[in-house]
């Protein structure tokens, strides 16, 4: 019985060490999945302020925020 429980403990550890590290992958994809949709807002943006607006100061694109969130997971990825 004490075997059993041993092998389930090691067995939850390591799939917890798993997910983990998976988890790694999963974020490289989705910031993978982001650099279309960057490109198109940059697109947007520019075709916003050259030919519709050109007299604008609106704000586009949350780009500031943006510029946050990269920074703040820069920030977590520090050791």
């Amino acid at each position: 019985m004490k075997n059993t429980l041993v092998k389930e403990e090691e067995d939850k550890l390591e799939q917890f060490q798993n997910e983990r590290i998976n988890s790694f992958d999963e974020i490289e994809d989705s910031l993978k999945d982001l650099i279309k949709p960057l490109r198109q807002a940059k697109i947007d943006t520019v075709k916003y302020y050259r030919q519709d607006e050109p007299k604008s100061y609106s704000v586009v694109y949350g780009t500031d925020l943006i510029k946050d969130y990269i920074k703040d997971i820069k920030t977590l990825l520090e050791k």
